[in-house]
């Protein structure tokens, strides 16, 4: 027998456009600048045949092509669809670092605990990228929205960093309902319709001898949709009188269907079995087909599903012309056929998973014992990390079991894992479908936890909502369940901070957790005191801090421990301990975690590491978009916008605070509203307007106003002090910043021992003024150079001022190094000519290396001058090493070096100050 080797190809008419971007993609591939194209539109418009074009070109220049098709079926199994991809390149796998190819093998055997994702993505990339080394490469995905959620993060990873690569990335997927593609990649192309013309010219090049009345049917019910010319003319008798009854697809649905009529029964079981299970063995499908119709297993099916246009076989592998045919001879069919051919696929597939997920479909329910069994596979699943299998498989035993108590506790467990998978809206559905007179106590609190986690940007009284999760908090922990109360109570203290919650709400958090007696020393006792209520409790947290973290070694309690020390402003230790939790997340490649701990890189600016906390913020916003995680976007936006206002980047600062203003979840966020007030207020104040900055800043302090935060807006009080100076307004900042005496003795932190000793000098009045700079420049945290080196700056003007202009030159002078070490480029310059006014003539200045560099190149640049390789460096920033080797060549002429030996002594202090180093 002769059989179809490949899809039938029609020609592309039409699509002229599209074909060229795609051309002229390829072509920058081929010279080694790869990218990324996102394809997307409605079903049937032409997506795969633009994709298919496009890998005939690809292979036709030489590429290496990778592709792979969603299968609805694949998406309760991790990695599914990546395994189509590197299946071409198993016998590569060996060439990659042990700890590559142990990930990726781990991915694909489903016998052990789930490697991380991203310590997938970046094996992945580092396997394209040497394949790239040898020829060019094409990795195509198409129905990407059917694909696994693991492979499209993976998919979505790879895509982000191929542009110094031969690699270029071609994704397709249907257009949501909503009218917006499944993954946020860019660019992105939005295939529409065809035009009037190349419609007609199409459904002539198919169908040339219809009549005027059927031409004239078919273009109007095809509305300039491809796959309806090209399939209405095989079905127009079955398709029903009025153009308008059915939608576009259900019409395509109801052609393909119509189609199967005409084929035996054999035939059309082999077809639904195929619809039901599309990738399994072509002998397994036909043997299923042959049994429940009694039929003799042949071949005899297949030919008959090739004939009829519906079915081609390629490379021995079975499949539909179109998704859409699989849809519609599956929902077409009739139920007790699809239960039956489902019941038949459990019993012959071998693996567990997907025998489970057959007699699930097989089963209208309720059937308890499975439930069970569906249940066990869940828990199973998500011991070994495969939480993208488990979800499923609850949602599945929910609709088994028939005690709608048990249902409802599975709803809630799998609305729990839908917000690991940093995807809000399967757990938005989950959580909707919950029924609330079933919970108890603690399950009303696991509802309200998962609830925060998918809602916390929502609009509600945010001073109710901390109450609300209080008594939940209290019916838990009443309820037997602790572990769950204390999750409230955390959620609580964290809405308390970020969203700065009223006093009431405050008291009621930590009186709470008071009801509990709870151990003092306990890392989450100090968390919620500290969030909740730092100058109540922020001298006994500070004093507990040092104990709890020594006894913390792995990376969410020193992340916790940080967050604790950042709420009450003791920012050396929140620095430590973020900076250590970073690196733990970043050897084992959680990259949604350690999004969370870079985007703590607020409190450096603070320390004095405004590099650091450039690279930090930069890459924090990179991870955040790519890990879903908007309020680690804005704190990370916030930071890197504060750092260009503070190194003289008046134009980027400006658009990075524009783009922070345009956030619809913002206003809910006090903690970055404050830092994006403070940066408006500090570039007023840079361009000469004294008057604006003391208003903007002095909002901050204004209980009434949006900006306000009453912990803070303590970091903002030498800025509002300069501020003051320049506008002439002493008076007003004193009373401005009458309770920070008192304050600073309740919460002794860095934060608040600054903010006195600054302002106290600063402010002071010039019978004072000397005494009281001496003071502050002893009393300011040890680790604080940018707070010292700006009151050297005060100290030297009103030493000027006074006309002791030789007084003046020895701290002006320790000023402007300061600030050139520091890269604080507008203060430096404001130094250097205060000392040029003194009569300084001495023109020697620091020069900092980071003037030169963006963020991500400064970060190579260091770790390649701490001695670590190409490779080392990719798997620390999630960069193919070949992409390192780019970055390099472009980074030594810039610094004025020839080689990597020669980076130390350029760089200086920024290699000293490497996480690794300082944090470990």
């Amino acid at each position: 027998m002769t059989f179809v080797t490949k899809p039938p190809t029609v020609e592309l008419i039409g699509r002229e456009p599209e074909q060229g971007t795609i051309r002229q993609l390829l072509e920058a591939t081929g010279a080694g600048r790869g990218g990324t194209l996102l394809v997307h539109g409605a079903a049937g418009v032409g997506k795969s045949a633009l994709v298919h074009a496009a890998q005939d070109e690809a292979r036709n220049r030489g590429f290496t092509v990778l592709s792979a098709v969603g299968v609805e079926t694949e998406l309760w199994f991790p990695f599914a669809a990546l395994h189509q991809f590197v299946q071409p390149l198993r016998g590569e796998l060996d060439d990659l670092a042990d700890t590559h190819r142990e990930a990726v093998r781990a991915a694909f055997s489903g016998e052990q605990d789930a490697p991380g994702t991203y310590q997938v993505a970046l094996a992945i990339l580092e396997l394209l990228a040497d394949a790239a080394d040898r020829r060019p490469l094409l990795v195509v995905a198409d129905d990407l929205q059917w694909m696994d959620l693991p492979s499209r993060e993976v998919l979505a990873f790879v895509a982000r960093r191929v542009g110094d690569q031969p690699i270029l990335v071609l994704l397709a997927a249907r257009t949501s309902p909503g009218g917006a593609p499944p993954v946020e990649i860019h660019p992105q192309l939005t295939l529409g319709p065809l035009s009037e013309p190349s419609a007609q010219a199409l459904l002539d090049t198919v169908a040339p001898r219809l009549s005027p009345h059927v031409r004239t049917l078919i273009l109007d019910r095809a509305a300039g949709n491809p796959l309806a010319l090209v399939e209405l003319p095989k079905a127009v008798k079955a398709l029903p009188a009025q153009p308008n009854e059915l939608p576009l697809t259900q019409r395509l649905e109801a052609a393909f269907a119509a189609r199967t009529g005409a084929v035996t029964p054999v035939c059309r079981m082999f077809l639904l079995a195929l619809a039901a299970e599309p990738d399994a063995p072509l002998q397994l499908l036909l043997d299923v087909a042959g049994g429940l119709t009694g039929a003799a297993p042949t071949v005899a099916a297949l030919q008959e599903a090739t004939d009829a246009g519906l079915v081609s076989l390629t490379e021995g592998v079975p499949r539909f012309g179109h998704p859409l045919m699989r849809s519609a001879i599956y929902t077409r069919a009739p139920i007790a056929d699809r239960l039956a051919v489902h019941g038949a696929l459990a019993s012959a597939l071998s693996g567990p998973d997907r025998k489970l997920a057959h007699e699930a479909a097989a089963t209208l329910g309720p059937d308890e014992e499975l439930a069970t069994r569906l249940e066990h596979f869940a828990e199973a699943a998500q011991a070994h990390g495969n939480v993208t299998g488990a979800l499923p498989a609850l949602r599945q035993a929910a609709r088994l079991v028939h005690d709608p108590r048990r249902r409802t506790g599975m709803l809630i467990r799998a609305a729990e894992l839908a917000t690991e998978l940093s995807d809000p809206d399967p757990a938005r559905a989950l959580l909707a479908s919950v029924d609330v007179g079933m919970l108890g106590p603690v399950e009303r609190g696991r509802l309200m936890n998962a609830d925060e986690l998918v809602g916390f940007f929502e609009p509600q009284d945010r001073n109710q909502r901390v109450h609300d999760l209080v008594g939940a908090a209290a019916e838990a922990y009443a309820g037997g369940a602790p572990k769950v109360g204390g999750i409230l109570l955390w959620r609580a203290a964290v809405r308390c901070f970020f969203q700065d919650g009223e006093t009431s709400a405050r008291a009621a958090t930590t009186a709470e957790l008071d009801r509990w007696d709870p151990d003092p020393d306990a890392a989450e006792t100090l968390a919620v005191r500290a969030h909740a209520e730092p100058f109540r409790w922020g001298a006994d947290v500070l004093a507990r801090l040092d104990g709890a973290a020594a006894e913390s070694t792995d990376g969410w309690s020193l992340y916790f421990l940080g967050s604790t020390a950042r709420a009450l402003g003791d920012f050396t230790r929140c620095s430590v301990f973020s900076g250590q939790a970073a690196q733990i997340w970043r050897r084992q490649g959680r990259l949604g975690l350690l999004t969370r701990a870079l985007a703590a890189a607020w409190p450096r600016v603070w320390l004095g590491e405004l590099e650091r906390a450039r690279v930090e913020s930069e890459e924090a916003c990179v991870l955040a978009r790519e890990t879903a995680q908007p309020f680690a976007y804005l704190g990370g936006r916030a930071t890197a916008a504060l750092v260009a206002a503070l190194r003289g980047e008046a134009g980027i600062a400006a658009g990075m605070n524009e783009e922070l203003r345009a956030s619809t979840v913002l206003p809910g966020m006090r903690f970055a509203t404050v830092i994006a007030q403070q940066t408006d207020g500090l570039l007023a104040l840079i361009d000469g307007r004294p008057e604006e900055a003391f208003r903007l800043l002095a909002r901050i302090f204004d209980p009434a106003d949006p900006h306000h935060h009453s912990l803070m807006q303590w970091t903002v009080a030498p800025d509002l002090a300069d501020a003051a100076v320049a506008a002439g307004a002493e008076d007003e900042a004193r009373k401005v910043l009458v309770d920070l005496p008192e304050l600073a003795t309740r919460l002794p932190s860095e934060m608040m021992i600054n903010a006195l000793a600054y302002t106290g000098a600063v402010l002071a009045p010039d019978a004072e003024a000397e005494e009281r700079y001496v003071a502050a420049l002893a009393a300011l945290p040890p680790g604080w150079p940018l707070s010292h080196a700006r009151l050297q700056l005060h100290h030297g003007r009103w030493l000027r001022r006074q006309r002791r202009y030789v007084d003046a030159r020895e701290p002006l002078r320790q000023a402007r190094d300061g600030f050139d070490r520091l890269g604080a480029r507008y203060w430096a310059e404001v130094a250097g000519s205060q000392l040029r006014a003194t009569g300084e003539t001495k023109a020697d200045r620091l020069r900092n290396p980071a003037d030169s560099l963006s963020p991500r190149e400064m970060q190579i640049a260091v770790l390649a001058a701490r001695g670590l390789s190409n490779r080392e460096i990719g798997q620390r920033m999630f960069i193919s090493h070949r992409t390192v080797g780019t970055y390099l060549y472009r980074i030594y002429p810039r610094l004025g070096v020839a080689n990597r030996f020669q980076l130390a002594a350029v760089l200086g202090d920024q290699v000293g100050n490497e996480p690794d180093q300082q944090d470990g």
